[in-house]
């Protein structure tokens, strides 16, 4: 099977993703000609990429929305049994260097969330890899109240990385965002700028979104169907 071209409307991606939704995710592996891995534990990218190569997505490793034409990221959501994400969703990367010169609506946060296809996968770890099931895709879009929120997040948690006092980050810092850090090892490191101005190194890090809020997405908009 061919795998397709990027979608040109909101209404072609809808039904691709209507297409998969309930198709194990073997089935799905087999129809884009890739193996499944045993397991995600060293493939933590794999679900995604399968989701993106099914779909049309033409980003690849690009800054911008995965449906460049349409402005839509992608996000596969690993659930539990009873249809609840466990974990935080990562967004991007964090900027550690000339932060002062970012602002909300031209971020790479702002970008990807603005318009983001949400797409449930089984993550039960009793389920074999091949054998979960990918749910109802929902295709959203952030609202006033939520850009709001998420604006608030980024501007506290830039204003401290501004400050070179991202060490000082914790799990407590942004209702929605969370900024943690993003290395495959601690040795792993980066340039930034510390509190007194001077190039350092240090991990990497990343914009996450917290499973609460990702969890009251989902809520919200199987209560209206």
């Amino acid at each position: 099977m061919p795998l397709p071209q990027p979608p040109t409307s909101e209404a072609e991606l809808q039904h691709r993703v209507n297409a998969i939704a309930g198709l194990q995710v073997g089935e799905l592996a087999e129809q884009c000609g890739i193996q499944v891995p045993e397991n995600l534990r060293s493939h933590k990218g794999w679900l995604g990429d399968l989701a993106e190569r099914a779909l049309g997505c033409d980003a690849a490793s690009l800054s911008e929305p995965d449906f460049m034409a349409l402005g839509i990221e992608l996000k596969t959501l690993p659930v539990n049994q009873n249809g609840l994400v466990q974990e935080s969703t990562y967004i991007c990367t964090v900027p550690l260097k000339d932060t002062a010169k970012h602002q909300w609506q031209t971020s790479c946060v702002y970008k990807k969330l603005r318009h983001v296809l949400w797409l449930p996968v089984q993550a039960s770890p009793e389920i074999p890899l091949a054998e979960r099931h990918i749910g109802t895709g929902l295709l959203w879009r952030a609202a006033e109240n939520e850009l709001s929120a998420l604006q608030k997040d980024w501007e506290e948690l830039m204003g401290i990385i501004t400050l070179g006092n991202f060490e000082s980050l914790s799990a407590q810092h942004g209702d929605i965002l969370q900024i943690r850090p993003k290395a495959a090892n601690a040795s792993v490191l980066v340039d930034a700028v510390g509190p007194d101005g001077k190039l350092i190194q240090t991990l990497p890090r990343g914009f996450y979104l917290r499973p609460h809020f990702t969890n009251y997405l989902l809520e919200q908009h199987f209560l209206k169907n």
